[in-house]
């Protein structure tokens, strides 16, 4: 018999995305390094300062875009209770990352949990329970049309080099208007709108992955200004993007 919880640590080279469908409610996250999590038509980007909960039995698509190393935990349904929605990403707390390193020692394996143990394991999942309810803005749209998912690879590629929504419209083959209605549609959002969270979400990487100054991330990502930057990082995530890094270090 398995344990009722285990942590699943493991570091990985860069990989290509693969299909999962965990049969344990499953809380992903990266001790080092970021994670790729897609699911329900949209996309989130994991660094070690923010987790996935994922109910047992619902399909996610992970990637690796750089080396990681996982620091996730499988909770048995019998353990814990059904998480608060099918799929939730949201931040870590101090407490969480606490709890997370402690669970470390317990991989899976068919020895009981000690009393200790389960203890831990049921702490952390009542500490992430509790944060999953409240979800991390941070998410932008996969899309579901071959048009619109070939425009937000195109948008991805070229978020320093000044990207524009007419050439990506020519370069998927439909009108600027026609593009337009297929992210309202798809996405529930403007592409502008998009191009914004997916600068986010790419400065999350850069801060998650070293030390390059945040101003160098900035321009990096397709900022003009370290201010603008800074507004824009702030009003999706909250934090200033120094206060985000910090937030995921030692």
């Amino acid at each position: 018999m398995t344990r009722g919880a285990y942590s699943f640590v493991r570091t990985f080279a860069p990989q290509p995305a693969r299909d999962l469908c965990p049969d344990r409610h499953y809380l992903l996250c990266a001790s080092a390094g970021t994670l790729r999590l897609e699911a329900q038509g949209q996309a989130w980007l994991l660094p070690p300062a923010r987790a996935a909960l994922i109910e047992a039995g619902r399909p996610i698509r992970v990637s690796i875009p750089r080396p990681a190393t996982t620091a996730s935990v499988l909770f048995d349904t019998g353990f814990a209770p059904t998480p608060p929605a099918p799929l939730t990403v949201f931040d870590l707390d101090p407490l969480a990352r606490e709890l997370l390193a402690g669970c470390r020692t317990w991989g899976e394996s068919d020895e009981p949990l000690t009393a200790y143990a389960e203890a831990l394991f049921a702490a952390l999942a009542a500490v992430t329970w509790r944060l999953a309810r409240q979800p991390s803005p941070v998410v932008v749209p996969a899309g579901r049309s071959p048009e619109l998912r070939r425009a937000l690879a195109l948008t991805e590629q070229r978020l320093g080099d000044g990207v524009l929504f007419e050439d990506v419209a020519a370069e998927v083959g439909l009108a600027p208007r026609s593009l337009a209605r297929r992210f309202e549609e798809e996405a529930g959002m403007t592409w502008r709108a998009v191009l914004r969270r997916m600068r986010v979400v790419a400065a999350i990487e850069e801060l998650a992955a070293g030390d390059a100054p945040v101003t160098d991330i900035a321009f990096a990502v397709g900022y003009a200004s370290l201010s603008a930057f800074n507004a824009a990082f702030k009003e999706l995530t909250g934090r200033t993007p120094t206060e985000y890094r910090a937030s995921f270090r030692p």
